[in-house]
């Protein structure tokens, strides 16, 4: 059940705002006993709301009154009084987002032969995903199949969004794909290309017939390979990342003339 609490307010604050809501202006004794709330906390409390300014007091009157804030602005103004909080936390973590990124990106990269794998629509998005944040210097994407990458529209989307924050920071994409599949994007995939990437001096999509299979190589390291369903031809039963120097070196030597024979995009 929600209670002011929830919104920062102690047992005792939200005993004292509730009964003022009842009683109407009233002093501090009174509202001990209509409260429940002891009469020696009854001034802290008071104090406490008032500095949240849920509630307003009549200084010249002996004793002194009190009155509460409408419900309707009270609950706004302790809104605004999370929100606030909220903001000043999340600065914070980005702080130390950036610290800890300075200080675990400073360590020595690990050179050793390392693989993994994603099986199932989401999980093998979300290696993709994360291969393509991880690049500092280079991504070939190479798409020869209709896939679940491009295939619906949220998720094309996605992927473009990625390799548009991997252009803004600095790394070159390249992007060779079938007519087909050029076909089978979504229109915002084009629009976002078309506004944001077709010009980016680091970004260029080529089109070629002469394409099989779907991967991805990273900073010239690592590759990120779609594995078909057998069973059903088209769909994606896992992704491969592997990172291994040699055979992304014999990788990109076979993409690199077929990059070249391929027709620069024009939606």
């Amino acid at each position: 059940m929600a209670s002011l609490r929830d919104l920062g307010l102690s047992e005792y604050e939200t005993r004292v705002y509730r009964a003022l809501l009842r009683t109407g202006p009233t002093t501090a004794k009174e509202l001990s006993r209509a409260s429940d709330v002891p009469m020696g906390r009854i001034y802290d409390v008071l104090n406490s709301i008032e500095g949240h300014d849920l509630v307003r007091s009549q200084t010249a009157s002996r004793p002194k009154k009190y009155v509460a804030v409408e419900p309707d602005t009270a609950l706004e103004r302790l809104l605004e009084d999370k929100r606030r909080e909220a903001e000043e936390t999340l600065e914070r973590y980005e702080e130390l987002v950036d610290v800890l990124s300075d200080e675990l990106e400073s360590a020595e990269p690990v050179e050793e032969q390392f693989w993994t794998a994603a099986v199932g629509e989401n999980e093998t998005l979300d290696l993709l995903l994360e291969r393509l944040a991880a690049a500092d210097e280079t991504v070939v994407m190479v798409v020869a199949d209709r896939s679940p990458q491009f295939d619906l529209g949220a998720i094309g989307d996605v992927v473009t969004e990625r390799l548009e924050a991997a252009v803004e920071r600095g790394v070159d994409v390249s992007v060779l794909m079938t007519p087909e599949v050029v076909e089978s994007l979504p229109g915002s995939v084009g629009e976002r290309y078309r506004s944001r990437l077709s010009d980016h001096p680091a970004f260029s999509v080529r089109t070629t017939e002469n394409l099989d299979g779907t991967f991805n190589l990273v900073d010239g390291t690592e590759v990120v390979l779609q594995v078909s369903n057998p069973l059903r031809p088209g769909e994606v039963f896992a992704v491969i990342d592997l990172k291994d120097p040699a055979f992304a070196a014999e990788i990109h030597e076979e993409f690199a003339p077929r990059w070249e024979e391929a027709d620069p995009l024009s939606f």
